[in-house]
């Protein structure tokens, strides 16, 4: 079969296409992470014939898609399909995709941030792993994809956002008795490391994170977000459960290093939040390999564990992130754009954890309503 557009079509006759061949064409094309016909998905804006040319508008659910080529050519050959059985010829094929993340089916109205489609946890089993600059580069990378994302620094114990951010100079702004995100590098984003002494140590009882957590999630001025990316502390302690319980969860991420000793806690995290009732979208094996000034890459750690875990545990896995200098440098310096800039392996390394993860998104989304987990702690008994 010619493909579209090929010089070889003869001349273009277009009466004997109508515009409910192609819808009906377009209900025939699957999106291939939804499982659902553009069609019934309401992500169809446009099919028209214009000038001897077949027009189709798309919304993807995120802008982030990275089903975006594959969508084109599926469409593409399935309006060829409809011209030959019409008995039309065909010209040029033009696909516009537009893009807008959707809350989850059924999101309860009655969420604390309800301007906020998506909030999702980036935890790890045990500190050390990056989660953080994970967190940061997700939240960046997704913004530069199109998406309206905010970053909340969660980890209350050890805030690394405002180094990572660059807010050492930046002072932070009270409006009524709202919180003003500092809106940088595409993104908005709320810490605690900028409303207390950068030197003092946060020395947190569990109802003191509980309340300094709730207040930085809810007296933030936040507006409307496609994402809210939350940092979590490593561990399974309260700043988790607090989240889980505040807020309307599409997912959570888990951050791991190769090796057996972080996959071991990263378990541990894993299934906190599935015995909380919120779903893992998936896995990110951080530090992966590292890679020399040289371009030479060393597998410190034993490239592949975190991979061969989330299969194990029957999880998508969301890619790998190397230790490269680049981006050791551009986090200390508080400067997470330029890790697109210079390094093409590195900045589709980061693209392709956030084209995966907001596809998982998307996939969670469409689940239904979400639950907002209880959670019972039942004392051990003495005596």
């Amino acid at each position: 079969m010619l493909a579209p557009g090929d010089s070889r079509y003869p001349t273009i006759l277009h009466m004997k296409l109508s515009t409910k061949d192609l819808r009906d064409a377009l209900a025939t094309v699957e999106d291939p992470d939804l499982h659902k016909d553009l069609v019934s998905l309401g992500m169809v804006t446009k099919a028209e014939l214009i000038d001897g040319r077949v027009i189709i508008g798309i919304e993807l659910t995120t802008p982030a898609c990275p089903m975006k080529d594959r969508i084109r050519k599926d469409i593409e050959q399935a309006v060829a399909v409809a011209a030959t059985r019409v008995g039309a010829t065909l010209g040029e094929v033009v696909v516009e995709f537009t893009a807008k993340v959707r809350p989850p089916v059924g999101q309860r109205a009655q969420s604390p941030l309800p301007e906020v489609k998506h909030v999702i946890a980036v935890g790890a089993g045990k500190g050390g792993v990056g989660k953080s600059s994970v967190s940061v580069n997700l939240a960046v990378g997704l913004a530069r994809m199109g998406a309206k994302v905010g970053l909340l620094d969660g980890d209350i114990y050890g805030p690394s956002i405002p180094t990572m951010l660059g807010l050492d100079n930046l002072s932070g702004a009270v409006r009524g008795e709202m919180l003003v995100p500092f809106e940088v590098h595409g993104i908005k984003a709320i810490t605690i490391g900028k409303l207390v002494d950068p030197d003092k140590a946060l020395i947190w009882r569990g109802p003191m994170a509980h309340g300094a957590f709730k207040q930085l999630a809810l007296q933030t001025e936040w507006g409307a977000l496609d994402y809210l990316i939350v940092d979590l502390p490593p561990g399974t302690g309260d700043v988790p459960l607090t989240l889980a319980q505040l807020l309307p969860l599409s997912g959570a991420v888990i951050v791991c290093t190769p090796q057996r000793v972080a996959q071991d806690d990263a378990r541990r995290a894993i299934r906190m939040f599935q015995q909380l009732g919120v779903g893992v979208l998936g896995i990110v094996e951080n530090m992966s390999h590292f890679v020399a000034d040289d371009g030479h890459e060393y597998d410190l750690f034993g490239r592949g564990g975190a991979e061969t875990m989330a299969a194990s545990m029957d999880l998508p896995f969301l890619g790998a992130i190397p230790i490269h200098m680049d981006l050791r440098r551009h986090c200390d310096q508080g400067t997470p754009l330029a890790n697109w800039e210079g390094n093409g392996a590195l900045a589709e390394a980061l693209d392709s954890v956030c084209r995966k993860v907001a596809s998982q998104i998307s996939i969670a989304s469409m689940r239904g309503e979400l639950v907002q987990p209880t959670l019972s702690v039942v004392g051990t008994q003495k005596g």
